[in-house]
């Protein structure tokens, strides 16, 4: 989808992606329709321990190979922190996607006003209901 005449529309989004699932394909595939190209964070391992305090089950390089094959997605960066201006400062995008949980929240609230600065939109996705990585870690165990 290209909103503005022979601009390439870049999204961004971004996730932990450990134990990929069908929640998270969706979100790829719902950004990608809004995008023309779209750019997926993926987190570290070094950061998921900084602020999750957990371990990933499947190490960032076999998570990073996994999502750079889906073919939604067009290229994969490195997450190593939350600060998404930082971020769009490197990688210039249009649209910045997160799933609708963040929505209304203070967190994203400030986002949305420094994207608008800059002319981001921020586009808050339903997140797939029954499953997600946490549910299945505990019936994994």
């Amino acid at each position: 989808m290209n909103l503005k005449k022979n601009k390439v529309i870049i999204g961004y989004t971004t996730g932990v992606f450990d134990l990929f699932h069908i929640g998270h394909l969706n979100i790829l595939r719902n950004a990608k329709s809004v995008c023309d190209k779209l750019i997926v964070g993926v987190t570290t391992d070094e950061y998921v321990m900084e602020y999750k305090k957990k371990s990933t089950v499947i190490p960032f390089v076999e998570r990073a190979e996994i999502v750079k094959n889906i073919i939604y997605v067009d290229t994969v960066v490195p997450q190593d922190n939350h600060n998404k201006i930082e971020t769009w400062r490197k990688l210039k995008f249009d649209i910045m996607i997160v799933g609708d949980d963040w929505y209304n929240t203070e967190k994203w609230n400030n986002f949305e006003k420094e994207f608008t600065k800059v002319g981001v939109k921020i586009m808050y996705f339903p997140r797939t209901e029954g499953t997600n990585s946490s549910l299945l870690k505990k019936k994994l165990l």
